[in-house]
């Protein structure tokens, strides 16, 4: 079992303050820099930066707002950003169920042999 994992879109949700930010523009709907720093311990222009960044991996999307932009959360991609991440899942889950069998058949073994 194999999985294409994009290393950028999940390096830009690895950031706790991308994370919350998403949180925010899910649950409150479109927002700008100025509205999302009212609710971030970071300043505007980090939040900025950080837009910019879940931009460049399409997770948001931006439109003009008189002299900002307003993001809202790519719907499509974030659901590529779960499904890939379900796809991760299962490949563990495939994984430790193979370490379990071999652990258990080695136990078993050692049982055996006493």
């Amino acid at each position: 079992m194999s999985t294409v994992v994009d290393d950028h879109l999940w390096s830009a949700i690895g950031d706790p303050t991308r994370r919350r930010m998403l949180d925010l523009l899910l649950a409150e709907g479109p927002g700008t820099a100025t509205t999302l720093s009212a609710h971030l311990p970071v300043t505007r222009q980090a939040v900025t930066k950080h837009l910019v960044v879940l931009d460049r991996v399409g997770l948001v999307r931006s439109t003009p707002a008189g002299r900002e932009k307003r993001y809202h959360v790519d719907e499509a991609q974030l659901a590529r950003a779960v499904a890939q991440l379900n796809s991760v899942g299962a490949l563990w889950n495939a994984r430790l169920r193979r370490i379990k069998s071999l652990a258990e058949a080695i136990q078993q073994a050692r049982n055996k042999s006493r």
